[in-house]
């Protein structure tokens, strides 16, 4: 066989299994297609220079890592705000149309799988990462180009992002669990788990044998011409993506509804596992003029599904401190079965849901589920009570410090600063990949320092020396030269990223970021009027901050005199041309978009990733595209990046 007659061979494979795979409508007998796959493995192995890049002999993996590195998305990944039942529904609807008018929705289903963004560069999959924070996240590249329905080479030029989850159907979940089962080896919790878990195999092959598929559910940095959400996804499609069993355009709140109400009767019989459905505006431009709070998007939310209920029995109620002392009561309950996960513990918030609930152990109660909600109970079957059944009473001891504890109605907190629950729980919330990011400081790891007496505060981390860990089991030389140097690092960290790790409740990355940009390290004198008015801020928020500061403003303070934070504050611009106005980025410039974006924004501008009739200016590069020529067509105003720069 010669190289021309491989490259044939090569297309056949790869036509054969996309209808295998992606069309579910195969074309070859799996014995050809066996045949035809080792006749170019037999080429490949005489002529290792001349595989192809598109050969399906690669999607079997291979490639063994020492480790994940971290990738940034060009465009960040948000979460959903979640609503619950068709009045939550309507009032999300009705948020979106005061501020928009009336509007078409794009409605399919939400599988529950791991997040993916596929970065494709003129055609060719150049890297995919996981969701992460959003910002950033593990770049998979090798695991995902095993995935069979995932196209290595599409037709299309320049730069896209493709977003999807990745899934395990139900049934191939079943033989991998029963697989392991027989292996000896621990089972997954569910579908999603198995997913997750199989991405982070630093062994590709292991990915290979999962049975992993991708369905695209939207787009990050691209520059398709379509304005209609549905038609871009549906080019989507057309390059070679899994299309959803069920998507539909949406005129009304009416429609939305039957078509959920479609997909809830379809749950059991669609092989891959849905945990609610998404509805999203369909106009890109309006979804770009709607913008985003600090967490969610506004032109999009997830219509969850109903709860999924079982009955159980709660034969304890323990105890959990967490590191900002609130003591909360967790139930330990007879383990469940909920949509294959397996259910042994559920949130009972605080003790005057016990009461309100006259919740006992050895109880009988219903629990509920649905999707990423933790698990509660909902109802208590007093008519099942035989006698046996304790009344709970709230605490007033610590049950990790012996410590008095502080009622406060709602809450009750652990006061000791030292409690050891508060200090461990606290600094791995610091020292997490998604906070201070120190490497080696894991939880066991930070679990052992604080048993060795070596730490008892964040504080004491900063203290630490070579002479401190030489000699504990587990650590040698170029262990501890790793967590000293990490720690080390972590000094100049932007102030967003010191402020999300001291773990101040219900503030995430994102409302840190928010605290930062607004009062830079006067955060700690910050007042509740400040705080209520950043956008996105609600008093639950605002109070927690107060009552952080309150409590640790000195901590805090000492912490800013070590780490010496990077400050990124928000200063209001000089009256220039850009100052509030819209304006989009497209084509290369002498900087990257980023850079280019941030003078702008620093200039008072707000820079949309589309062009509508409100834009104010488009600022074209080199090789700019449909979005210089949808400006002309709209009458925008086009500058270059050197027109732009003499303006100011």
């Amino acid at each position: 066989m010669n190289k021309e007659k491989y490259i044939q061979k090569v297309e056949i494979l790869n036509k054969w299994a996309h209808a295998y795979y992606a069309e579910d409508n195969p074309m070859a007998s799996d014995e050809e297609y066996d045949k035809l796959y080792h006749e170019v493995l037999d080429f490949e192995r005489e002529n290792p220079n001349d595989i192809s890049p598109l050969s399906p002999t690669l999607r079997v993996g291979g490639i063994v890592r020492d480790e994940f590195s971290k990738a940034r998305h060009i465009k960040r990944m948000w979460s959903m705000e979640d609503v619950f039942s068709n009045s939550e529904l309507e009032e999300w609807v009705k948020r979106v149309e005061k501020n928009a008018g009336m509007q078409e929705f794009f409605c399919e289903p939400k599988f529950d799988g791991a997040s993916m963004n596929l970065i494709y560069e003129n055609g060719k999959l150049v890297r995919a990462i996981t969701r992460g924070d959003g910002v950033e996240g593990e770049e998979v590249t090798d695991n995902v180009k095993t995935i069979r329905s995932v196209p290595l080479e599409i037709a299309y030029d320049g730069l896209i992002e493709i977003r999807g989850e990745v899934l395990i159907k139900k049934d191939d979940f079943q033989s991998i669990n029963e697989e392991r089962l027989n292996d000896g080896e621990p089972l997954f919790a569910n579908p999603r788990n198995a997913a997750a878990g199989s991405l982070r195999q630093l062994d590709s092959s292991i990915t290979a044998k999962r049975k992993l598929v991708f369905y695209p559910w939207g787009l990050g940095e691209n520059t398709l011409a379509q304005n209609s959400l549905f038609e871009k996804m549906s080019f989507v499609y057309s390059l070679g993506f899994l299309a959803p069993p069920y998507r539909q355009r949406c005129a009304n709140i009416e429609a939305i509804e039957e078509f959920y109400q479609k997909l809830i009767s379809k749950r059991e019989t669609i092989e891959m596992m849905m945990d609610g459905m998404v509805v999203k505006v369909d106009d890109v431009n309006v979804s770009e003029e709607l913008g985003y709070t600090v967490k969610y998007p506004r032109w999009m939310c997830a219509y969850k599904f109903p709860a999924v209920e079982k009955v159980t029995k709660i034969n304890a109620i323990t105890l959990q401190v967490g590191r900002t002392g609130v003591v909360t009561p967790v139930a330990e309950i007879e383990p469940v079965n909920i949509e294959g996960a397996m259910i042994s513990r559920a949130t009972l918030h605080n003790f005057d849901e016990i009461e309100r609930k006259d919740i006992r152990i050895n109880d009988s109660v219903i629990i509920i589920r649905s999707g990423d909600v933790i698990p509660k109970i909902i109802k208590v079957l007093e008519d099942r009570r035989d006698g046996t059944q304790l009344e709970v009473h709230r605490p007033t001891i610590c049950p990790t410090c012996g410590s008095e504890l502080l009622d406060e109605g709602t809450l009750i907190k652990c006061q000791n600063l030292d409690c050891p629950d508060r200090i461990t729980n606290a600094i791995k919330y610091f020292a997490s990949k998604g906070c201070m990011n120190i490497d080696g400081l894991g939880a066991k790891i930070v679990e052992q320092l604080v048993d060795e007496g070596k730490i008892a505060h964040i504080l004491d981390l900063y203290a630490l020396r070579y002479e401190d860990l030489e000699g504990l089991e587990g650590f040698k030389s170029k262990k501890i030269n790793n967590i000293l140097s990490s720690i080390e690092a972590t000094k100049g960290a932007t102030l967003h990223r010191v402020l999300n790790a001291i773990g101040m409740e219900h503030i995430g990355e994102v409302g840190a970021k928010a605290l930062a940009r607004k009062f830079g390290l006067g955060v700690v004198d910050a007042t509740y009027e400040e705080l209520i008015s950043i956008e996105g801020f609600g008093e639950e928020m605002a109070a927690s901050v107060l009552e952080f500061m309150r409590v640790n403003k000195d901590t805090l303070l000492k912490l800013f005199e070590i780490i010496a934070p990077t400050v990124e504050m928000l200063v209001e611009a000089s009256d220039n041309p850009f100052k509030g106005k819209t304006v989009v980025i497209t084509g290369t410039m002498s900087l990257s978009r980023d850079e280019v974006k941030v003078y702008l924004e620093s200039l008072g501008a707000k820079v949309s990733s589309s062009v509508s009739k409100k834009t104010d200016f488009v600022i074209y590069g080199e090789e700019a595209g449909s979005k210089l020529d949808k400006a002309r067509e709209l009458g925008v105003a086009t500058i270059t990046e050197d027109e732009m720069r003499g303006m100011v």
